[in-house]
């Protein structure tokens, strides 16, 4: 039997009314995919994942409401409050060529396109505004804000677990 691999998606932050509505902040870039109704989510629960499937889904502020399948009371959906929810490694969101998941990022050895030089890895991913950036953290210096463009990240391999960047003049002072 082979192992599955779970993904964070969202975390259950409350409940919401008495019907087993609960309220949920997302942690994907796909929530439109991952809370339609039919989708099948997780919890994780003792030594597993309890299985969860969405029947209703809708917006409420800045909150991602969701119903499930069998638990259509408040005092069911009541242990669920700060659980997170996740999401089965075969039923994740296939991305087009060029696009990556922030764990395929994180942890990656950042190489100088012209040195070939490592110079750090990728500990977290920032979402400011247009464009991603990349802390890179760098031994014995301060982290490295990368900002994640084409002229920046010139080639990501994952296979090699290496990314080759052009840091521009002045970002590094």
């Amino acid at each position: 039997m082979t192992e599955t691999n779970y993904y964070e998606v969202g975390t259950i932050v409350n409940t919401h009314g008495i019907q087993g509505e609960v309220r949920v902040i997302a942690t994907t870039d796909f929530p439109e995919l991952r809370f339609k109704k039919g989708q099948r989510l997780f919890i994780q629960q003792n030594h597993g994942y309890l299985p969860l499937e969405i029947t209703g889904h809708r917006i409420h502020k800045q909150f991602h409401l969701l119903t499930f399948k069998d638990y259509q009371d408040i005092n069911l959906v009541e242990p669920f409050k700060g659980k997170l929810l996740y999401v089965a490694e075969a039923d994740q969101q296939k991305l087009a060529p060029n696009e990556y998941y922030y764990r395929d990022i994180i942890g990656l050895t950042i190489l100088d396109h012209e040195t070939k030089e490592p110079l750090g890895k990728v500990k977290e991913i920032l979402a400011p505004g247009a464009n991603d950036v990349w802390v890179i953290q760098r031994p014995g210096q301060a982290d490295l804000l990368l900002p994640f463009l084409k002229s920046v990240v010139l080639a990501i391999d994952l296979t090699t677990k290496t990314a080759l960047v052009d840091v521009p003049a002045g970002l590094d002072d």
